[in-house]
Formats: structure tokens, C-alpha cells, sequence
């Protein structure tokens, strides 16, 4: 099971995060999860929202460059040694991860992190086969 991921190109200017964001907000879509990477002249926001649809029709009307993935979302025991659980599981399964971040709030009592697999299909069938719980865009939507 994925999860759609929501990378926009943003120009290195002040107040660009801003207008994304407010964007966002202006048309109800709410931000589960986020991360942004940069460089000298562009950064990367990539985000998980409750309404995928909603949020790249806005962003594209804005003239915001918007890109979908498919991500994988996972429960993380929220103890110490819980995401090395997890990172053994994937290491194992011989998975290369590309990159990673958390969701802004937990799922009950779980961490929820976001993973970006080289293989995705195969990130599944490697975390569900370990028993790792692979969340949903459903669940996310309820968060």
C-alpha cells in the first residue's frame, strides 16, 4: 500500500514557503507530513496532504511546479531503538532507501515516517512480509 507525496519547486525567495502553504490552507488541504530540501538557487517541499487532487489542481492554477510520487508510510514504535527495528527490516530486504521524514502527528501510538523507496512495490512486500504495518491514504486522511 502507498501513499501519494507531493514535491513542489520553489524558488529560493523570501515568503515562497508561505505562499504555498497559505495556498494550502485557502483551499482546506491539510499538511500531514512535510520536508524540504534545498539548494543554493531552488528548494523541494514535499509534502503529504489529506486531499492529493485538491492540493496539485491549486498549486498548478497558482503556477507552482507540482510532481506526484508514490511513498510508503510506515507505524514506527515510538521507544527508543524503534526506527532501527524498522531500518533492519529494510536493510535485510536488501531496500534502498532514496530519503525519509516524519508526519507532523502519530498514528495512536505510533511514529509514522514517510519512506521513498528505489522499489516501492518491493518495500511493501519486504516491510508487510516483517510485520511492519504499512499505512494507508485512508488513514492518513483520518489523521
Amino acid at each position: 500500500m502507498k501513499i501519494k507525496q507531493i514535491s513542489v519547486f520553489l524558488e529560493n525567495r523570501r515568503g515562497r514557503l508561505y505562499e504555498v502553504c497559505s495556498l494550502l490552507g485557502e483551499n482546506n488541504v491539510n499538511i500531514r507530513a512535510l520536508t524540504i530540501a534545498e539548494t543554493e538557487s531552488f528548494g523541494v517541499l514535499r509534502v503529504v496532504v489529506d486531499k492529493t487532487d485538491e492540493a496539485v489542481r491549486a498549486m498548478e492554477l497558482n503556477n507552482f511546479t507540482a510532481n506526484v510520487t508514490e511513498v510508503v508510510a510506515v507505524e514506527v514504535t515510538d521507544e527508543p531503538g524503534g526506527l532501527a527495528n524498522v531500518l533492519k527490516v529494510i536493510a535485510e530486504g536488501n531496500l534502498n532507501i532514496e530519503y525519509m521524514y516524519g508526519f507532523v502527528e502519530k498514528h495512536g501510538d505510533k511514529a509514522l515516517l514517510v519512506f521513498r523507496f528505489e522499489n516501492a512495490d518491493r518495500a511493501v512486500e519486504v516491510l508487510t512480509k516483517n510485520g511492519i504495518k504499512i499505512v494507508g491514504g485512508q488513514d492518513v486522511k483520518g489523521l
